[in-house]
């Protein structure tokens, strides 16, 4: 089924005021070890089916995680079925938003390493960026200006990264290309926190 046509409701409305509602439920979740990985895919995206990364990628996420999408990289994963999580009323895949509403992405994820008492790098959380158009940009820097690790981008890199603007963010925040085509290896590589 090709992901971007509509085939049945989407629900929508999970910024950080409704996601923080369920906070306690999250916390508890990743403390008794029921809720493993909180993976943030989305981004800008295209319809080419040569652009399937990223729902190849939601399709390799352990059954403990939840995935927060956002921007229109959300309308390759919108007609994914993967449930609820652990039994919840929340979605395995929770729908944040546009691009511009990255923010709500990333108040969850400091409020929730604040609840852990720990940092946003050593939080169960693994971003994969999809690239396409200038929107992106912001929010690959305000990860990359909150000192975010092991980002996922593309499956183009966008022109801006300079061969030497590239090997910085590899070198100092293990920016990694997606690897079109090899997503389980991607999958392991993210669940190993690399």
């Amino acid at each position: 089924m090709d992901a971007w046509k509509e085939s049945k409701p989407h629900l929508t409305g999970f910024g950080h005021h409704a996601l923080l509602s369920n906070a306690e439920t999250i916390v508890k979740a990743i403390k008794s070890g029921d809720l493993t990985d909180i993976f943030v895919i989305g981004g800008c995206d295209g319809t080419e089916k040569s652009r399937s990364y990223f729902s190849d990628l939601a399709k390799l996420t352990p059954q403990t995680s939840v995935i927060l999408t956002l921007g229109c990289g959300k309308f390759r994963l919108r007609n994914l079925e993967l449930g609820n999580f652990a039994g919840t009323h929340i979605p395995r895949i929770i729908d944040c938003g546009q691009c511009n509403d990255a923010y709500s992405a990333v108040v969850v994820a400091l409020k929730l390493a604040e609840a852990l008492n720990t940092d946003l790098n050593s939080l169960p959380l693994h971003f994969a960026v999809s690239w396409f158009e200038q929107k992106a940009v912001a929010v690959l820097l305000s990860l990359l200006h909150l000192g975010v690790k092991n980002i996922r981008l593309g499956p183009t890199l966008p022109a801006f990264l300079t061969p030497n603007v590239q090997k910085y963010l590899v070198d100092n925040l293990n920016l990694r290309p997606a690897s079109m085509g090899h997503e389980k290896e991607d999958m392991e590589l993210m669940l190993a926190r690399r």
